[in-house]
């Protein structure tokens, strides 16, 4: 995978490596379903080990911008294919230091506002790493 933007190379040069050496085979790019009743959702990596699926999605914000406002669409989004079975758990990345709520995202500061926001691991993107590396990503617990 090749593409031109920040969020791609943070993707081929740190989380990859970083699924490789937990054990991890994955899939780049890969079409989910629907996108919450238009379009189709493609998220940056799934991840495989043992009979787990783990979506990916990574977010990169150098410098404020509107990466910060899509994270609750991203949210939803992922939650609705979490909903709809096959995978083990959604993680949503954060990368870059142009985050103003990265705390807030990261500490579950939208599950008081999106229902299913438990389906959704939001982490930083050294947290996403150390998880990966160890071979650790985890199951949800989250039960409809």
């Amino acid at each position: 995978m090749s593409r031109d933007t920040a969020t791609g190379s943070v993707l081929e040069q740190m989380v990859l490596p970083a699924l490789r050496l937990g054990g991890y085979s994955y899939a780049l790019q890969v079409d989910v379903g629907p996108r919450l009743g238009h379009g189709r959702h493609i998220v940056d990596a799934v991840a495989e080990k043992g009979s787990d699926r783990f979506l990916i999605s990574v977010k990169w914000q150098q410098t404020g911008g509107t990466a910060e406002q899509k994270v609750p669409f991203e949210v939803m989004c992922l939650a609705e294919t979490m909903r709809a079975g096959g995978y083990a758990r959604a993680y949503l990345v954060l990368g870059g230091e142009g985050w103003k709520l990265r705390q807030f995202y990261t500490s579950g500061g939208l599950a008081n506002h999106l229902t299913a926001a438990a389906l959704v691991d939001i982490v930083t993107l050294e947290s996403f790493i150390a998880r990966a590396n160890q071979g650790t990503l985890s199951r949800t617990l989250w039960n409809p």
